[in-house]
């Protein structure tokens, strides 16, 4: 692997700064002035970097995209396809959020409140993020119901919406309301929503 370059490596820690700064202060009302403090550059230093405020904010959104990208991989691999798929996300996506140590918590809850009314690029791009998350939870939770692993009646899609909802109400909570117990919370939140939606054991009969 090449050698990062030190205008790589300051285009980096812009980045990671950048990221961490939006959650707190918005990624909208992120200035370069401000990054330039955090960073110790001057502001043409930082600027020179990106060609515009949305670049850098695009750049953002991407570098936080392509962790969570690489945090999903991994757990798809280690995890058989289905329910147990489904479990190991949810408990993966819990795991991952609380150890965040952004000071605002979660990167694309921020910055999905800053911008759901915001149209444009930068919108799109943590539009396209989510909904990446999203849809892997929905077809692992289908894909379940095709299996057998959900009792009947169950609703894949209601299971999964369920799932993500309860990881961004405990990075709420933790955030907003200084909750120490919000993600102890959601795992359990998130094993009675499992253990509800799958069949009852099989009772065997007497002989």
């Amino acid at each position: 692997m090449p050698r990062e370059t030190h205008g790589e490596r300051r285009r980096r820690q812009i980045v990671e700064t950048a990221a961490d700064l939006s959650t707190a202060e918005g990624l909208e009302s992120l200035s370069l002035s401000r990054l330039a403090t955090e960073v110790g550059l001057s502001k043409p230093g930082v600027a020179a970097h990106f060609g515009s405020k949305e670049a850098l904010q695009l750049a953002v959104v991407d570098a936080a995209a392509g962790t969570y990208t690489g945090f999903l991989a991994e757990v798809q691999e280690r995890s058989l396809p289905g329910l147990s798929r489904l479990r190991a996300l949810g408990r993966a996506w819990l795991d991952h959020l609380e150890g965040i140590d952004y000071r605002g918590g979660c990167f694309f809850a921020a910055a999905g409140h800053d911008f759901s009314g915001r149209p444009g690029a930068v919108r799109d791009a943590i539009a396209r993020a989510t909904r990446r998350f999203v849809r892997i939870l929905e077809e692992q939770a289908r894909l379940a119901e095709r299996l057998g692993e959900l009792r009947p009646g169950a609703d894949a899609d209601a299971l999964a919406f369920s799932l993500h909802a309860v990881a961004q109400e405990a990075n709420l909570r933790r955030e907003l309301l200084d909750d120490p117990e919000a993600f102890a919370l959601a795992r359990r939140a998130l094993d009675q929503l499992l253990e509800a939606a799958i069949p009852p054991p099989t009772q065997e009969s007497s002989p």
